[in-house]
């Protein structure tokens, strides 16, 4: 019998492509969605009415807030492997709504450790954020860097859930991996995205802003290929005292509890990745140029060696490949003739 995955977030922008990965070879998986109106709740509702037609897909509606809800849906299904991508996600959205982030990001992710731990779940995967490098200078990015300096309460939200899942795991000996994701980009992305604006701007003739006037870098990391790290890892359980040690490993010496880095390990000017939509597109951008915005960093970069030295992990796509591939579905799924 296959190993039963419980994915929270299941009809996010991650957590679809998630869900889809696995059904697609044959796991049963129950997903679990608010199903907010954050951003357009069609969309969601289209990815959740793919993922219906699959016989071994079961989902239940909720808060991650409501411990009830959640609690009975954990329990009856009882996976042995548990995938945690529900979040309120978004910088500059936090700046104005910050209640929201404290409520799903930091309650939200401590009923699923609380539930996890409960029920004794085999390994506990948590999504976390690049975000959490906050001001930092030195690149690339790599897990055993210091994460003390947060300048979006977004990110501040992540690094907090890092802090309470590592103190269960060291109590409990829940193992636990948290996955920092880079500028994750694709076919059924997030509206409020940059890539995802400028498409649709540009498609109906709007200037499209631009911070810092595009002089910033990203770890833009297209969707199939995070799936692909997160499938690699389901099996890849941190244990405590491990006797296999990796090169500058995250592992904590006092819990079975690691962070990794998940990205295309490539970075990417915006001003590039802005002229390639508007190369695909052959469509003249017109443009409006704006100052560096509150929350926002200069550049990212990952190491993702670390997941590569435990998993097999080589992210294979190519931004200019991944801009044609979400551009190819933006119109379809719109159905604009272009």
């Amino acid at each position: 019998m296959k190993t039963k995955i419980y994915i929270t977030g299941a009809a996010g922008f991650i957590g679809f492509h998630t869900v889809k990965k696995f059904l697609d070879i044959g796991f049963n998986v129950h997903g679990f969605d608010s199903m907010n109106n954050y951003y357009d709740v069609k969309l969601k509702r289209s990815r959740l009415n793919i993922l219906k037609k699959y016989k071994k897909f079961s989902f239940t509606k909720g808060m991650l807030e409501n411990q009830k809800l959640l609690n009975q849906s954990v329990t009856k299904f009882k996976p042995s492997i548990f995938i945690h991508l529900a979040a309120q996600a978004g910088v500059r959205y936090s700046i104005d709504n910050p209640d929201a982030y404290l409520n799903s990001n930091i309650i939200g992710t401590f009923n699923v450790i609380k539930i996890a731990k409960k029920i004794g779940v085999k390994h506990l995967i948590i999504g976390s954020s690049s975000s959490v490098y906050g001001a930092n200078k030195k690149f690339p990015f790599q897990e055993i860097d210091k994460t003390d300096h947060q300048v979006s309460f977004y990110a501040a939200t992540k690094k907090s859930t890092e802090s309470l899942a590592h103190s269960y795991s060291s109590l409990w000996k829940l193992p636990i991996t948290m996955l920092r994701f880079f500028t994750v980009y694709g076919p059924f992305g997030r509206p409020d995205m940059a890539y995802y604006k400028f498409t649709k701007k540009i498609l109906e003739g709007k200037k499209i802003d631009i911070y810092n006037k595009g002089k910033m870098y990203r770890d833009y990391t297209y969707v199939d290929d995070i799936v692909d790290g997160i499938y690699k890892l389901i099996n890849k359980i941190p244990t405590l005292n491990s006797k296999k040690k990796f090169k500058n490993d995250s592992l904590s010496p006092v819990a079975p509890f690691r962070i990794l880095n998940i990205g295309n390990t490539k970075k990417i000017l915006l001003l590039d990745f802005i002229n390639t939509l508007e190369k695909e597109l052959n469509i003249k951008i017109k443009k409006n140029y704006l100052p560096m915005q509150k929350g926002d960093v200069y550049s990212t970069l990952s190491d993702s060696s670390l997941l590569k030295r435990i998993t097999g992990y080589n992210p294979k796509t190519n931004y200019k490949i991944g801009i044609r591939k979400f551009l190819n579905w933006y119109l379809n799924y719109y159905k604009l003739k272009f």
